[in-house]
């Protein structure tokens, strides 16, 4: 398998520029997904990758093969899209059995690749039926599965599952996830949906306004966050973000009205703006604790797995927290909160992580 190298890539459409001078590898054999909102340029990037763009500069590689002007059809890849493009007329297995014709595979071959890609998806009860009588979110498997059996060395996912239903988006989103566990194919997926980016990436990068921001495991990217930007937008609800006016600097110390203890920073103490925590990394009792916060319950809503959101104000300061079932049902008017040291992330007045 191949991995994928960015040198300097750049592309403009005008005076826009979509993707602002990215050097990046993909790593072969595993999943990538490039992720972030409408208009940060990953769509471009993926394009150039699969060679529907050219670069403005900068170049591509597959492995120590540069393919910046090699043509699409050259470059021995996949490609699945937002729509579903199927063959009319034919049946489920027809249509998987098409792409494979051309590269003679003896029968038990063609039937093993079949089988396998239609026993993950499943798709085996329906490979005798005809496609116009299967849903979209069944035609959508059958078009990935098509690109998997193909066993190209690459294979591109533009918003694969977002125009399809519910239902279909979440079997589709398994299926997908046991079929890339058992690839060799290198993988890019590009979403805007963070639960998918964390479903199925082994490394996710994170574009804004035409570059890659951070790119990480997505524990890692979650978890340790270098931006504001990347705090916001990964996470549901996204962090907390707790503004200079609640925060004290005191040579290396930081305290704020949030937390019990003094965290020294050190040097970096100067450059802090504001901190950020996770709703999850905020503890809560219904009963008055020795180092903890006062805060109002201002709302609670109960979520996936039974945990309870809660909608807190400490003060004129209003964060969210993220509890267990017990302690959710539990909350009334007053609670008792604390953040330990190592879930809050400081940041400066860029936004960076300190």
């Amino acid at each position: 398998m191949y991995d994928i190298r960015l040198e300097n890539v750049t592309k403009k459409f005008g005076d826009f520029t979509a993707v602002d001078d990215i050097t990046f590898t993909i790593p072969k054999s595993s999943v990538t997904v490039l992720l972030g909102p409408s208009g940060c340029g990953k769509t471009t990037l993926m394009r150039m990758v699969a060679g529907l763009e050219t670069p403005t500069s900068g170049k591509v590689f597959f492995g120590e093969h540069e393919v910046t002007n090699v043509p699409t059809k050259r470059r021995n890849i996949g490609m699945v899209f937002q729509y579903p493009v199927i063959y009319r007329g034919t049946s489920v297995r027809k249509n998987l059995e098409l792409p494979l014709l051309s590269e003679k595979l003896s029968k038990a071959e063609l039937d093993k690749r079949i089988d396998e890609v239609a026993e993950i998806l499943d798709l085996t009860s329906v490979l005798k039926r005809q496609v116009e009588e299967l849903d979209n979110g069944t035609r959508q498997k059958i078009a990935v599965g098509r690109e998997v059996a193909r066993q190209p060395r690459i294979i591109l996912f533009d918003e694969p599952i977002t125009n399809i239903d519910l239902t279909s988006k979440l079997e589709l989103k398994r299926s997908m996830k046991e079929l890339f566990g058992r690839l060799q194919q290198t993988i890019v997926y590009v979403t805007h949906d963070q639960t998918e980016a964390m479903t199925l990436a082994d490394q996710i990068a994170l574009m804004q306004d035409g570059v890659i921001t951070q790119s990480d495991s997505p524990k890692e990217i979650y978890e340790k966050p270098n931006s504001q930007f990347a705090g916001w937008f990964l996470g549901n609800p996204g962090m907390n973000f707790v503004p200079p006016e609640f925060i004290k600097v005191s040579g290396s110390k930081i305290t704020s009205p949030l937390f019990t203890q003094t965290i020294d920073l050190g040097s970096k103490a100067s450059s802090v703006d504001t901190f950020g925590v996770r709703a999850e990394g905020i503890s809560v009792t219904s009963s008055q604790a020795k180092d903890g916060v006062q805060a109002r319950v201002t709302r609670k809503s109960i979520g996936a797995g039974g945990q309870y959101l809660l909608d807190l104000a400490v003060g004129s300061l209003l964060i969210k927290a993220r509890v267990s079932h017990s302690i959710g049902r539990d909350a009334k008017d007053s609670v008792w909160t604390n953040i330990a040291s190592e879930n809050i992330t400081f940041f400066d007045k860029a936004g960076k992580a300190l």
